[in-house]
């Protein structure tokens, strides 16, 4: 990929970072919506270290020849990493420090630190600690030549510098903050009607005289190490996976250092005698602020100035299914389009509660990837188990950071009586499946749910996916199928023909219509096609949409985060335009549209045009055959392809400039999906109201 205008992956993911850096500097956003995006960088980047460059730090110790194997230096990317990193973490502390603390001073909201405490909030601060925080704190001096402390995965620690007061020899110490047992931020007394804040950084800062009182005090650093968060199982095919992946997460709080981030105001000598204590590479360290763990910006405190907060969007019903006297009629009429955040999960819920309940029901069949904690489709799941239905689960425990909990749920099913598959060797299952078999006048009927998103009635509340109800034998068919192989390991002895699943012919299918496109073009005919997704990165899929592109292809990207190719380039991706949107909303739909000679072919899929999803994962990517639901469809990718408000261009510049064409009227495309579903559902409830008028009035 190097000789084609290409991103690498991690320096494009940055760049999507980035782009939710932008949200926190935006001032027409609310002021707290700003600090819940300097958490939301901050979470995703602590995510990034754990998992990627944990990656990119092995690579540096493989030895030569392997190197030499690699498409690129390790080295040089790490490099590269760390100074876009810094970068950022410079302007973070810029947009902190001169734009959201003087805006929250100007609402009488001030974060104070030690040295601007008035005698009142000392006092509250020395009592805060005694109380509270002394047997947390865990003062170490550091000794060299001594058995070094071990540093917990994430915690906030202060490096502190000092004299004896007897010897006037330097001395170093570390003290934990406890930010994993207290509040990070804490409310000082208050006698001007203002609120004001203290971090517990500050409040241990204020503190360290007296956990060291033979020295004195000349300074404190924060500091934070983050441990390596892969799961490294030998051998996924022999032995008990299952056992593996618990051993295997009982390490990870004591993995090897992805990261050790510093206060860029750290004196040399104490950063030089850090490293050397606990073994630190020039790869390992970054500098940032004087905070870590920002992403406990999620817990800021709003005093209830819910003007500072987004307006409440409510999310919407969908009353044909919600309200519907039979549920199950209602989808065998017809097939259901739901577009959540914007509608109301309930639908969703009640399919798995009705099914639960319902006597005609036999079976139900669901594929766990991320679950809520408290979860009431688990709940239903337990129910149907104890109203005599035969329930299976497959459940995905490499799904990362989900691991630990996708295990108790699953011990929690079994033990309730749920048939509980657990995750293949190799492979991760990564569909969004669900099914309901039904006896109906004798004869089986199957509904299928089928989806972007994962059944998380939490995520459901802010991430933006779509769900397809059905019962359309086409896909019912096929999904069974797909159920059939989780359960069984054994291969369909039928082809898919609607559905598209991974390790079967997800890879190709999508392929042979990207090729189909190319042709089109070629013949000289109209050529055309969508993709919206989380993340392009698979090279061979890439160089598809360059000959594409360059047979004449018009093709539209709508990429949230990872993009390695780069549009726009002359010979080569000229004919694709790319736009990323980052807005109140995670995009997290997968949506392809394919001309195809007018037929207009449009998939929902589990999947991203990434390597991991097109060849080791099972993904399902299925096909909206209601022309109606088509429709409605192609209208939401069109508003996203006119946002002029939150919409990026993707470029090789990586400047993430928002995009300013189209309409001169501002287009928001959240807020213009959200009041498109809004205009649907009155139009329907007159609809409605129209009816039953005319019913009343027959009577």
């Amino acid at each position: 990929m190097n000789d084609k205008p290409t991103i690498l992956r991690d320096i494009s993911w940055l760049s999507f970072n980035h782009r939710v850096l932008q949200e926190a500097k935006d001032e027409t956003l609310p002021l707290f919506e700003r600090i819940k995006f300097l958490a939301i960088y901050s979470s995703n980047l602590d995510e990034f270290f754990r998992v990627r460059m944990a990656n990119h730090r092995n690579l540096l110790r493989v030895g030569k020849k392997t190197k030499k194997e690699l498409d690129i230096s390790p080295k040089q990317t790490v490099r590269t990493i760390q100074r876009i990193v810094n970068r950022q973490q410079e302007e973070f502390g810029r947009i902190f420090e001169k734009k959201i603390i003087p805006e929250l001073a100007r609402h009488g909201i001030f974060l104070k630190r030690r040295l601007d405490l008035n005698e009142i909030e000392r006092e509250y601060v020395e009592s805060y600690f005694k109380e509270n925080m002394l047997p947390y704190v865990q003062p170490v001096l550091l000794v060299k030549d001594m058995v070094r402390p071990f540093l917990n995965n994430a915690q906030l620690y202060l490096a502190i510098q000092m004299k004896g007061k007897a010897n006037k020899k330097t001395y170093y110490a570390i003290v934990k903050i406890p930010s994993d047992h207290l509040p990070r931020f804490i409310e000082l007394p208050s006698l001007d009607g203002t609120y004001n804040l203290i971090m517990l950084d500050d409040i241990v800062r204020h503190s360290v005289s007296w956990m060291f009182p033979g020295y004195d005090i000349e300074d404190t650093y924060s500091i934070k190490l983050t441990r390596d968060a892969e799961l490294y199982i030998d051998d996924e095919f022999s032995g008990d996976l299952l056992t593996k992946i618990k051993n295997s997460l009982k390490r990870r709080h004591v993995g090897p250092a992805s990261r050790f981030v510093y206060d860029r105001t750290m004196t040399d000598e104490l950063k030089q005698y850090l490293e050397e204590s606990f073994e630190l590479d020039r790869f390992d360290i970054l500098a940032e602020g004087r905070y870590h763990n920002n992403f406990d910006f999620f817990k800021f405190p709003t005093f209830g100035m819910t003007k500072l907060l987004n307006p409440v969007q409510e999310p919407l019903p969908y009353p044909q299914l919600e309200a519907a006297d039979d549920f199950w009629a209602a989808i065998r009429e017809e097939d259901h389009l739901l577009h959540f955040p914007y509608q109301d999960y309930e639908s969703v819920v009640r399919f798995f509660e009705e099914a639960a309940k319902d006597p005609h029901v036999t079976h139900i069949k669901i594929v766990q990837y991320r679950v809520a904690k408290r979860s009431r489709i688990m709940k239903a799941l337990m129910a149907a188990v104890k109203a005599g239905k035969q329930v299976n689960a497959f459940i995905e425990v490499k799904a990362r950071f989900d691991e630990e909990a996708n295990l108790n749920w699953g011990e929690r099913l079994e033990q309730a009586g749920v048939q509980v598959n657990y995750s293949f060797p190799g492979v991760k299952v990564h569909s969004k499946l669900a099914l309901v078999r039904r006896v109906e006048d004798g004869e089986e009927r199957i509904y299928n749910y089928l989806s972007t998103g994962n059944f998380h009635e939490d995520t459901a509340k802010i991430y933006s996916d779509f769900g397809l109800f059905t019962a359309d034998e086409r896909l019912t068919n096929e999904v069974s199928r797909v159920f059939s192989f989780l359960e069984s390991v054994q291969e369909p002895e039928e082809p898919f023909e609607h559905l598209m699943v991974g390790q079967f012919n997800l890879r190709r299918g999508l392929e042979d219509l990207i090729k189909y496109e190319t042709r089109e073009a070629k013949a000289g005919r109209p050529a055309a096609m969508t993709l919206k997704m989380n993340s392009l990165q698979d090279e061979s899929m890439i160089d598809l949409l360059f000959k594409a592109s360059q047979a004449g292809v018009k093709i539209n990207l709508i990429i949230r985060g990872i993009c390695c190719l780069i549009p726009g380039y002359k010979g080569v991706s000229e004919n694709i335009h790319g736009i990323s949107i980052v807005d109140r909303y995670l995009e997290h739909a997968r949506v392809f549209h394919f001309h195809h000679r007018g037929e207009d072919l449009v998939y929902f899929s589990s999947a991203d045009f990434m390597t991991r999803n097109l060849s080791h994962r099972i993904e399902t990517t299925f096909p909206i055959y209601s022309p109606d639901l088509k429709a409605k469809v192609l209208n939401f990718l069109d508003i996203q392809l006119n946002d002029n408000t939150k919409a990026r261009l993707l470029s090789d510049q990586q400047t993430n400039a928002y995009f300013r064409g189209g309409s001169n009227i501002s287009r928001r495309s959240q807020e213009e999906t959200y009041h498109t579903i809004k205009r649907e559902l009155v139009q329907y409830e007159l609809e409605q109201a129209e009816k039953e008028a005319e019913e009343a009035e027959k009577k």
